[in-house]
Formats: C-alpha cells, structure tokens, sequence
C-alpha cells in the first residue's frame, strides 16, 4: 500500500495542499504505512508530526519508514482511533486525514473535537477517494464539505486529484 504510485501521489498531493510551514505541528489520522507521515517529516523540521492509527500493522508499518524522524523526536506515532487521540499539550496547526473518515464513530462530532485541537486559523484536509460503485468523487466531497461546515470549520473549499479514480480533498480554516 505503501509503495503504490497512486497512493504516494495522492498522499503527497494532500498534504501539499496544507502549505506547511517548518515549525508547524501537525496530525494525520489514519496513517496508514506513513507515507503522509514521512512528506510532513520533510516539510516541518522545526515542528512535529503525530499520528494515531487503529491498525497495530500500520503503526509497525509506518514506523519503519519513519524511523529516523521518530529518533530525532520529530514525528510521534500511536495506535488508537480518532475517539481516542493522544494529548497534544500545545495546539495544533494541520490535521489531515486520507480515505479514513468513512470509518468514524459520529463524524461531525469528532470534526467538532478536532477543532478544539486546532489553534485560530489552523487547518484541516479530509481527501476521498472514492472506490465504491455509484459514489462519486463530487458526492464524496459535498459530504465532507457538509461535515465540516456542521461541525463550525470556515473557509471551505474542494481540490481535486486527477487519479483514476478522481480524488477529492477538502480543506478548511478553524476560525474561533
């Protein structure tokens, strides 16, 4: 899964879309074998990169091919679910999460809880890729634009990945 082409391109693609900056610190829920994990790595290096992960193989996974920023205390993996994410002891700038949110308990909830985690004008990406016969990626996007928009995140907008089949993020601002 890792070393899918389609699957490093939309991961990159995604966290590009965040414009990171080096001190930024940021959270990936469901991060999978980490390649989101390692392209946030490379572009905070004054910051942090956490992740949590339902999936103890993942957790493994992810944690080889971040082995070094996890040594150097940059990047901090844990195994849990979006309902039940480690302390962050100072806000968060990004959250982002790839082909998860489909697997949350209440989602507009915990869109609401992440946005506590969010400093003002933090951001957050929800990308989709949807793989099941008759969703399309338009339909996808406009529920997860719905999400966000109920769960009291601000300027929303969609970006689309021309992938077979099309991926769509979309992205927001915590305005408190």
């Amino acid at each position: 899964m890792g070393h899918r082409r389609s699957n490093l391109r939309r991961n990159v693609w995604v966290v590009s879309l965040l414009d990171l900056r080096p001190t930024d610190r940021v959270l990936e829920i469901g991060f999978g074998p980490g390649v989101a994990i390692a392209e946030i790595a490379d572009r905070v290096t004054a910051g942090q990169a956490f992740g949590v992960d339902h999936s103890a193989v993942m957790v493994r996974q992810a944690s080889v091919r971040n082995a070094a920023a996890i040594r150097a205390r940059r990047v901090h993996l844990s195994h849990g679910s979006v309902d039940q994410l480690p302390r962050f002891d100072d806000p968060l700038d990004a959250i982002l999460s790839v082909n998860s949110l489909g697997f949350w308990p209440d989602p507009v909830e915990r869109l609401r809880g992440l946005r506590h985690l969010l400093r003002p004008g933090g951001r957050i990406a929800l990308a989709s890729q949807p793989r099941i016969p008759g969703t399309t990626t338009d339909g996808a996007a406009q529920g997860l634009r719905d999400m966000l928009t109920q769960a009291g995140f601000t300027q929303i907008r969609t970006e689309i990945l021309d992938l077979d089949p099309p991926v769509a993020c979309v992205l927001a601002v915590n305005d408190w």
